[in-house]
């Protein structure tokens, strides 16, 4: 290895080689350094911790098929029903818990005035979870 020296010559040019020794010495500190700490990372705080078991509550909600026919008549699980018997029947749906599901099948000949005035219903009623029902395109 080259040293450099303090004395002065003629010709300045620079040190052909790098100086390894500053290199070294830091990473040697540092494997000291970790050394060290590594036992004290293991260290793991026992704890007796108590068991408990829960059984899964889960309950599915109530499906409830809703229909509207080309005429506008309301269907509610196949059984025929005025408007009035419709908003009061979602009205006691949406007091239960978990809330019933309202599958809503309207054909595609019915004016829209009738799906809109069951949502309305539905709504007004408490129940937020409606889905459309349709038939997949052959």
């Amino acid at each position: 290895m080259a040293f450099g020296s303090f004395e002065r010559k003629t010709s300045s040019q620079p040190m052909a080689e790098i100086n390894m020794v500053p290199l070294i010495d830091v990473v040697l500190v540092l494997l000291v350094i970790f050394i060290v700490t590594a036992p004290l990372l293991t260290n793991v705080v026992k704890l007796d911790l108590p068991k408990a078991t829960s059984a899964n509550d889960i309950q599915k909600p109530e499906k409830i098929e809703f229909a509207i026919d080309a005429n506008g008549a309301l269907y509610w699980k196949g059984e025929r029903l005025s408007r009035e018997d419709a908003i009061a029947r979602f009205a006691e749906e949406g007091r239960k818990r978990p809330q019933p599901e309202v599958y809503l099948r309207a054909d595609q000949n019915v004016p829209y005035r009738y799906v809109a005035e069951t949502l309305a219903d539905a709504s007004k009623g408490g129940l937020s979870k409606v889905a459309f029902v349709s038939e997949p395109a052959r």
